[in-house]
């Protein structure tokens, strides 16, 4: 130990500096059976570390919560409810051949479930991928995609299409392909990825094969997320590759 008053290297089984006589401690140490000090020493406070800011160490991710995928899962969550407790008439909110003035459809109709598989499904989707890719990138590309994919695709399927037609599948492909992006041109590079592609897959599979179990998720949402997932995930992982 250091000495205080000289600074001195002692012994740290005395109590008094032999240098300049500075009182150590008020009593010698308790020893063990070894002669090792077996006093407990005190509890040494944690260290607090801030937050890790955007470009703070390059190489390292920054901490950001996904606070944009909760509002998107939440949002599903609320159209479940207009339709379990008819709060609302389900028919106002989704998308139904040419809209004219109701074109406000085209953002709500991607909220709006009236089976529960569906919904638990699609969810799903876009809090998994979601959470991952507003960590990875931050909220605006999640949100651009989910503009794309949701209102995009049920936009497309009013133009094209007389059927009705709701539910985030279209949202939930957008945010699954952005993300699986760079993990596939890393494995065409040869080289390891740490993500789980097969079950990105089988996800993938399950909600894009959607329309044939749920007549009113819509094909069009289907191929409009797909498209918006690879016309933003690309770009995305070439400009910040993971």
């Amino acid at each position: 130990m250091i000495c205080k008053s000289c600074g001195s290297e002692v012994s740290p089984y005395i109590t008094e500096c032999p240098y300049c006589g500075n009182r150590l401690r008020k009593r010698a140490p308790k020893l063990d059976r070894n002669g090792r000090i077996a006093e407990r020493l005190g509890r040494r406070q944690p260290v607090q570390l801030s937050r890790l800011r955007r470009g703070e160490i390059p190489g390292i991710r920054h901490d950001s919560r996904p606070y944009l995928a909760g509002v998107l899962v939440l949002l599903g969550f609320a159209g479940c409810l207009v339709w379990r407790t008819a709060a609302v008439d389900i028919t106002q909110l989704w998308v139904h051949g040419r809209l004219g003035h109701h074109w406000w459809r085209i953002f709500t109709a991607p909220f709006v479930y009236d089976n529960t598989g569906y919904a638990f499904v699609a969810l799903l989707v876009v809090a998994l991928y979601g959470t991952l890719l507003e960590r990875r990138h931050g909220w605006v590309p999640v949100l651009a995609l989910a503009a794309l994919g949701g209102a995009g695709g049920m936009a497309l399927t009013a133009r094209l299409s007389d059927h009705v037609a709701f539910g985030g599948n279209g949202i939930g492909l957008a945010l699954l392909v952005a993300w699986a992006i760079p993990d596939l041109l890393a494995l065409r590079a040869q080289r390891e990825i740490d993500g789980d592609l097969v079950g990105t897959a089988v996800l993938g599979a399950v909600i894009a094969l959607m329309p044939l179990a749920v007549t009113d998720a819509s094909w069009l949402s289907d191929a409009v997320g797909v498209g918006a997932g690879l016309l933003i995930g690309y770009p995305l992982a070439r400009i910040h590759p993971v």
